[in-house]
């Protein structure tokens, strides 16, 4: 157990939110800050042949991470923003043809309110419900296509409950109706090996921050087979073959492709470690709890995700309790609403218990000694917050 209450930072749990850089990601980029500074696009001299040639070796080292080919990788800015040209530049592109995409309520809100955006313009649009386990009903998702159908746009790792959706057969039904398959794949790399080929794949969007590699810089996997047209968000330069324009970031490229080399490498390693901590932090917290409900089960999700919900406590007076741990009530970008977790009252959460769910995010370098720190403090609070509410009673009945 760690010494101290409250430690000079806390003990950090909050992985699907981003994650911390790897330091060997760290010491790939540097040189690219300051010797090697050339702008990749400028192809005159070798400051920029330097630099052009640190990014598509990065390049390559994202396609080995999902098993695409270099080409069919285009950097961004993140996977909010690939998933932003995904739905827009196809749906766009081949709205004369086809005008209906398919996608699921539980998605990333940059997902749900492009598919908005984009019913807003006339494409009509299927939000497909989830079960209790927070995956989508295969059968459901075959009656909603049509041959009006473009566009199937499911998470492969959902960000708050972990679920890790069945792609490859998602992507094998879109196929045999020639319907093209996005995912966004954020959560996933590094925790799961990923294979776009054999998961029927046609466009994917991943980012470095999720993977210990920087923030500001991702990508978007855009299948060469069959070939596929978007257009483009974006006007510029004709960088990335004009799919996104913008002079990239050299440093971040770099730092993006180490962080991916590593995930492909580290991978099943990782995830034994990760599932190991985490099952063993639940299984201390229902020992010693009781109300402990277990967010969309634990038969589909990835390895270092837990979230329970626990009867009687809500969620920010815990967290405000305990200032030595970092976790949250819900996912980083829905943070700012004060309202409950619309991915956990999806899968059929009470309100009560979607306002008392944590989101525990353990990574690669969560050690095992912080997850027993985390686990007696959570017990020794959730004991206290429970004990002065039944004080509470007891005087308010007085």
């Amino acid at each position: 157990m760690l010494p101290n209450k409250i430690r000079s930072k806390p003990v950090y749990l909050d992985n699907h939110a981003t994650t911390p850089t790897d330091p060997r990601v760290v010491d790939a980029m540097l040189p690219y800050f300051s010797n090697s500074f050339g702008n990749p696009h400028s192809g005159s001299h070798y400051y920029g042949w330097e630099a052009s040639d640190a990014v598509e070796l990065a390049r390559e080292q994202v396609a080995g991470a999902i098993g695409a080919s270099s080409e069919e990788i285009y950097f961004t800015s993140g996977a909010t923003e690939a998933n932003n040209i995904a739905l827009k530049g196809i749906t766009r592109f081949y709205r004369e043809k086809k005008n209906h995409i398919i996608t699921c309520v539980t998605e990333h809100p940059c997902i749900l309110d492009s598919a908005n955006e984009l019913a807003s313009e006339g494409t009509r649009v299927t939000f497909l419900e989830v079960g209790s386990d927070g995956l989508i009903d295969i059968s459901s998702l075959r009656d909603a296509i049509t041959d009006d159908t473009v566009l199937v746009s499911i998470m492969t790792v959902q960000n708050e409950l972990g679920t890790v959706q069945p792609i490859a057969e998602i992507g094998k039904l879109c196929h045999e109706h020639e319907v093209l398959l996005h995912t966004d794949a954020a959560q996933a790399l590094g925790k799961m090996s990923l294979d776009v080929k054999a998961m029927n794949i046609d466009l994917m969007s991943i980012t470095g921050h999720k993977a210990y590699g920087p923030m500001g810089c991702g990508a978007l996997y855009l299948t060469k087979k069959p070939r596929v047209k978007i257009k483009p968000l974006f006007s510029g330069g004709g960088q990335e073959k004009s799919i996104r324009p913008g002079t990239l970031p050299t440093p971040l490229c770099v730092g993006f492709g180490k962080a991916c080399e590593l995930a492909g490498a580290e991978v099943e390693s990782e995830a034994k470690r990760l599932k190991q901590m985490r099952d063993g932090l639940l299984s201390n917290l229902d020992d010693n709890l009781s109300g402990l409900h277990v967010n969309g089960g634990m038969n589909h999700r990835v390895p270092g995700n837990l979230n329970v919900s626990l009867e009687g406590v809500d969620a920010e007076s815990l967290m405000a309790a305990l200032p030595d741990l970092a976790f949250s009530s819900g996912s980083a970008c829905s943070s700012a609403s004060s309202e409950a977790s619309y991915v956990l009252k999806a899968i059929g959460t009470s309100t009560n218990l979607a306002e008392s769910s944590l989101r525990i995010g353990i990574g690669r370098f969560t050690l095992e000694e912080e997850v027993d720190y985390a686990a007696h403090r959570l017990i020794e609070e959730i004991r206290n917050i429970r004990k002065n509410q039944q004080i509470l009673l007891v005087d308010a009945a007085e």
